[in-house]
């Protein structure tokens, strides 16, 4: 009887365990999608290959026997060049694919026989309807391209995260508390559960990374994905950038004078 009350005991601290190390984080995107030739039948056994190609990185994945294929893990980043082929067909190219921060980017390739003559290929894309059943929550992807043209007068998360519709200010979303909020760097928490301070960071009025190392932010609220969670305003993932080929850096600074201050209200003089 003590044995089986052990056993019990044993079995629930350990999944209190799991449950206490499921809150991980997404960090990364992924492509999938269906591979199928001119008469609309799939194609088993083609090869994708996605190259990332600032860093060089390459992904290699086979379709399914329903043309299905999938790659996770993959790093968030734009300039993606996906290649498809397969024995007898030609080889479909396509360039410029970007992926999120927690999205699945969806690729679908038509390949022609070996003896057809392509001419130019055109990629046409469409966007979405806000309530297509793909969707998986509402979620705001910010890149890293839109922080460089976005002001930021603090260099700070909470300035970036502002272009979520859900945001009330400051790192308030849909009215919740500030430490309602979670904030993950590279799944890393920084949250601020017990409300230390006004803002989701715990306790501190800094960053805790430079701005200029933040790849890509995404703000979700109410998410289906159920590696998501520890929150109830939204959820601040954010990754930061990886090494490239190419060596670069960027420098910032502050400046002030007496160019700065006003001396006038309207018309009026200050003395």
């Amino acid at each position: 009887m003590k044995s089986q009350i052990f056993v019990r005991f044993a079995s629930i601290l350990l999944g209190l365990l799991f449950v206490g190390a499921s809150y991980a984080q997404v960090t990364t995107g992924s492509i999938n999608g269906v591979v199928k030739d001119a008469n609309g039948e799939p194609l088993a056994g083609a090869t994708v290959k996605v190259t990332h190609v600032p860093s060089g990185s390459i992904y290699y994945a086979m379709t399914q026997g329903n043309g299905n294929y999938f790659i996770q893990g993959v790093r968030v980043g734009t300039d993606y060049n996906i290649e498809v082929s397969f024995v007898g067909f030609s080889t479909k190219k396509i360039d410029n694919v970007t992926v999120s921060l927690g999205d699945a980017v969806k690729i679908d390739a038509t390949l022609d026989e070996e003896s057809i003559q392509l001419s130019d290929i055109v990629v046409i894309g469409e966007r979405t309807s806000s309530f297509n059943k793909e969707r998986t929550g509402a979620a705001t992807n910010i890149n890293n391209r839109e922080m460089n043209r976005l002001p930021n007068i603090n260099r700070s998360l909470i300035d970036v995260t502002k272009l979520s519709p859900y945001s009330t200010g400051g790192s308030s979303f849909g009215g919740r508390e500030a430490y309602m909020t979670n904030v993950t760097i590279d799944g890393a928490n920084f949250n601020n559960n017990f409300g230390l301070s006004s803002t989701s960071m715990p306790g501190v009025s800094g960053e805790p990374v430079s701005m200029d190392a933040i790849e890509e932010l995404q703000v979700v609220i109410a998410p289906f994905d159920v590696r998501q969670s520890n929150f109830t305003g939204a959820g601040i993932n954010a990754v930061t950038k990886s090494g490239t080929n190419v060596v670069k850096g960027t420098v910032y600074g502050y400046y002030r004078n007496q160019g700065l201050s006003g001396w006038k209200i309207r018309d009026k003089e200050l003395t």
